[in-house]
């Protein structure tokens, strides 16, 4: 009998599950097609049937934690009243929810990628497009509303954040500070100095000199922590003393309600130790 859509995607994440919880347990080495299909409870023949690799199914998982993150995010109550930073800090605290329970397996996920890096970019994700679009959004959002300067690199700022999303999560996986609070630094200072940029206009200039600098050394300043939060907490205050651009000629209404709060962050929730072997996963509630 063939199966609905529903099943099918039912199966498919049956199989992600068994293969987190497996891998977790065994790592990526010493699981196998077969171990998997089997404590998903499918044959042997039909888990190729979804996935052809083990290096799929990672993506797989990958797609689907930050399509459920994104959706975490954009149907949080006000989150269209939220400023520009507000929502980037959401966003970004929401993927590092949906990936904590997970934590160790993410960890083997950033060996394997670097191990092996044409095998995790060989299919692109869609998670990484409806990210660019989403954040946009954002930016298109706060140009309107007289938040940022006019820009017309809304599509590579889009595409950079998903490399800057990249590094926090390598950063937060060797944070070892008391709940993460490293981390909630790292986001806060690095998100606060890009829309200080967006704000006086200095974004464009910037990525005249060198925004690759983003894209390459992210990584490596994530194993340098205490330099790079001092790099950024001086680029902070050094834009706050730029005088802005002149006024637009639209100015936002005095009447325009003020942003939402933010809500508790995720990156401060206490994780166990990576050394610790994870607890067996237990399911998630869905999204109100």
């Amino acid at each position: 009998m063939k199966k609905t859509r529903q099943q099918q995607d039912a199966t498919r994440r049956q199989i992600v599950a068994s293969a987190v919880d497996l891998m977790t347990r065994h790592g990526f080495d010493g699981t196998t097609m077969k171990d998997i299909a089997r404590a998903a409870g499918i044959g042997d023949a039909t888990i190729y049937k979804y996935f052809p690799t083990k290096d799929r199914i990672v993506v797989g998982y990958l797609d689907d934690t930050v399509q459920q993150a994104l959706d975490d995010a954009l149907q949080t109550p006000g989150f269209d009243g939220y400023a520009l930073q507000e929502k980037l800090q959401r966003l970004t605290d929401a993927v590092l929810e949906r990936l904590l329970a997970d934590r160790e397996f993410v960890a083997q996920v950033r060996g394997l990628a670097q191990r092996s890096p044409l095998s995790m970019l060989a299919e692109p994700l869609a998670a990484r497009q409806r990210l660019r679009e989403v954040v946009m959004g954002f930016l298109e959002a706060a140009e309107t509303s007289g938040e940022i300067e006019p820009c017309d690199f809304k599509g590579a700022a889009g595409s950079l954040y998903t490399d800057y999303l990249a590094g926090v999560v390598t950063y937060w996986l060797g944070d070892t500070s008391d709940e993460f609070a490293d981390t909630t630094q790292l986001v806060d200072l690095s998100l606060g100095v890009l829309v200080q940029m967006l704000r006086s206009g200095l974004v464009q200039r910037v990525l005249e000199l060198g925004g690759f600098v983003l894209r390459s050394q992210m990584a490596r300043m994530a194993h340098h922590r205490s330099s790079l939060l001092g790099l950024l907490q001086l680029a902070r205050h050094t834009l706050g003393t730029v005088p802005p651009s002149a006024p637009r000629s639209s100015p936002p209404s005095a009447s325009s309600p003020p942003a939402a709060p933010r809500p508790a962050r995720a990156a401060r929730a206490k994780a166990a130790p990576a050394a610790t072997p994870a607890p067996a996963r237990k399911p998630r509630k869905s999204a109100p």
